[in-house]
């Protein structure tokens, strides 16, 4: 029995195993999830255009997850400065403590979103959001949030599990510099390549397919004055789907004089789609020999449009011209991609460019062939990617008005390169939403009609160009500088539809007006990205047509739609 005690005497004490964690302790870090609520609370603040709580919620949990990875990161950088291979594990209570200022946090923050919405949406004529929209989009902010931290985790484990491995030839810290810096060019060589060509193959099989559509609503047209009429040099189905609905719409000749209140002649529309040519010079010089077939040279105006992505033209912008003449006009266009505004201006931008220079050119050489006193005035028009193909055959504003008789571009890009030179070289004390440029001798810029007047009692020349561009249009004022630098039209008085109360916070607000591009168009008009009305007096101040009258506007501007998106 001593021998047994002996024994059991000698068997050293086992040591008590540290206390397991928590889970939620063991799956995320304290500092990234303080910074993932903190960035969720600053996307609740109102930025341009209202938002559905889905929508909202899909926007705070994204910004949530960058919070969140921003805060991983700041303490891997410290661990890594210091030489540490761990960071202190906060205590228990201050997770507890956490999670009671985040339930504040986020209560008081859905408070005063609803009231920042409110105004938003007050501002933009759009109907507010039900009581409940707002504590549903508080909750499916967190869903989102860790949906997207758990995607961000298991990206994570595959890189310890590969650096893991590594380490078995090489130090810990080169092999995790290695595998970060292999799986980067992995993923690039992937989006650049295999990727990219799929994707690439995926959207244009989708829209061309979509292209290819064609609506009972808009048979081909009997007239000999419409491109894929009889005659023309175009078939119908060669048009594309907003081709088609182009040269089909447009106001009758019928309805051409009972508004002006004597005979019309019908305005002739050219059109040259994706497949009625190969390569854009060739569907240009199509598109003008097109034109030129039709008696388009010997109309009162010429108007050369430049199309967004998908070959959509602004039936307001068109049809307004088409009235004020009352017929005696043509206006010719092309497509020159199947892809949507926005997917075409990320990947397609240049075909815009290209499109917009050759489009001009073809049609410019047949008028300078005529003699002058002969000579159609000849004016361009477009927006969105349009505004940006539009000003593509011209360097500058001297260059837009020696070879144009006036210019109408709405909703212009940040890369429109005549737009943000006058933007930036601005009037001194005008805004940037809203400038002023050389008195308004030749250019003026407007959100409403009454800004045409800007500034007050100027002369203003011939040529005339107009921007129309909204204060609350996210595709007018989004830039990548907005990341890490304040915008001049937020340091300035605001625009007459944007909040007071939005302010400019990094990395937040280029995410805010990124998303607002997504619904740019769902608000009313003279709003966001959303341009019908306000053409009518654009023109009118544009091109002064004979016996125009501001009474004859106002009656144009109702009758005025736009029912097809970009």
């Amino acid at each position: 029995m001593t021998d047994t005690a002996e024994a059991v005497d000698e068997v050293p004490p086992q040591e008590d195993s540290p206390p397991k964690e928590d889970w939620w302790v063991r799956r995320y870090t304290f500092f990234g999830t303080a910074l993932g609520l903190v960035f969720i609370w600053l996307s609740l603040t109102p930025s341009l255009l209202p938002r559905g709580p889905l929508f909202q919620a899909v926007v705070s949990g994204s910004a949530g997850a960058i919070g969140y990875g921003i805060g991983v990161f700041a303490v891997w950088l410290v661990r890594f400065m210091m030489s540490r291979d761990t960071s202190p594990r906060p205590p228990k209570a201050a997770w507890i403590a956490l999670v009671v200022i985040g339930v504040i946090g986020q209560i008081l923050m859905i408070i005063y979103f609803h009231v920042w919405q409110d105004e938003v949406r007050d501002l933009n004529g759009v109907p507010r959001m039900g009581f409940w929209d707002h504590p549903l989009t508080a909750g499916l902010s967190i869903v989102f949030l860790f949906i997207f931290v758990e995607i961000g985790q298991l990206i994570g484990r595959l890189v310890r599990f590969l650096v893991r491995q590594l380490n078995r030839v090489a130090p810990p810290r080169i092999s995790a510099v290695i595998v970060v810096a292999l799986l980067l060019a992995l993923s690039i060589a992937l989006l650049n390549g295999v990727v990219v060509r799929f994707g690439m193959s995926a959207l244009n099989k989708t829209f061309s397919a979509a292209n290819d559509e064609t609506d009972p609503a808009f048979g081909p047209p009997t007239s000999p004055l419409r491109s894929g009429g009889p005659g023309s040099a175009m078939s119908w189905e060669s048009l594309g789907h907003q081709g088609r609905v182009f040269v089909s719409a447009g106001p009758t000749i019928e309805e051409l004089t009972k508004f002006n209140g004597k005979p019309a002649i019908e305005p002739i529309r050219a059109y040259a789609g994706l497949h009625s040519a190969d390569g854009i010079k060739a569907t240009a010089a199509l598109a003008a020999q097109e034109l030129l077939r039709k008696g388009g040279l010997d109309r009162a105006v010429v108007a050369v449009a430049t199309t967004t992505g998908t070959g959509w033209i602004n039936e307001a912008e068109a049809s307004a011209l088409e009235y004020m003449y009352n017929g005696d006009t043509a206006i010719v266009s092309m497509q020159y991609s199947f892809l949507p505004s926005w997917l075409s201006f990320l990947v397609d931008k240049e075909n815009a460019r290209q499109a917009g220079q050759a489009l001009f050119e073809a049609v410019d050489a047949l008028i300078r062939e005529m003699p002058e006193n002969q000579r159609p005035r000849l004016v361009v028009f477009g927006e969105s990617l349009g505004s940006f193909g539009g000003e593509a055959p011209f360097l500058a504003l001297n260059n837009l008005i020696a070879r144009t008789d006036g210019a109408l571009f709405s909703g212009p890009t940040f890369n429109n390169t005549i737009w943000t030179q006058l933007t930036h070289d601005r009037d001194k004390d005008s805004p940037e939403w809203l400038p002023i440029y050389d008195k308004g001798e030749n250019v003026r810029f407007a959100a409403r009609s009454d800004n045409l007047d800007r500034p007050a009692g100027a002369e203003w020349g011939h040529p005339r160009v107009v921007y129309l561009q909204h204060a609350s249009d996210p595709i007018a004022w989004w830039n990548p500088d907005l990341l890490f630098a304040e915008p001049d039209w937020l340091k300035e008085p605001r625009g007459y539809d944007v909040s007071g109360r939005m302010q400019w916070i990094p990395i937040v607000t280029f995410l805010q007006v990124s998303a607002d591009m997504a619904v740019a168009v769902d608000v009313p008009d003279g709003h966001g990205h959303v341009y019908v009305r306000d053409v009518a007096n654009a023109w009118a101040a544009i091109l002064e047509p004979p016996g125009w009258t501001p009474e004859k506007t106002e009656k144009l501007r109702p009758l005025l739609s736009n029912d097809e998106n970009a």
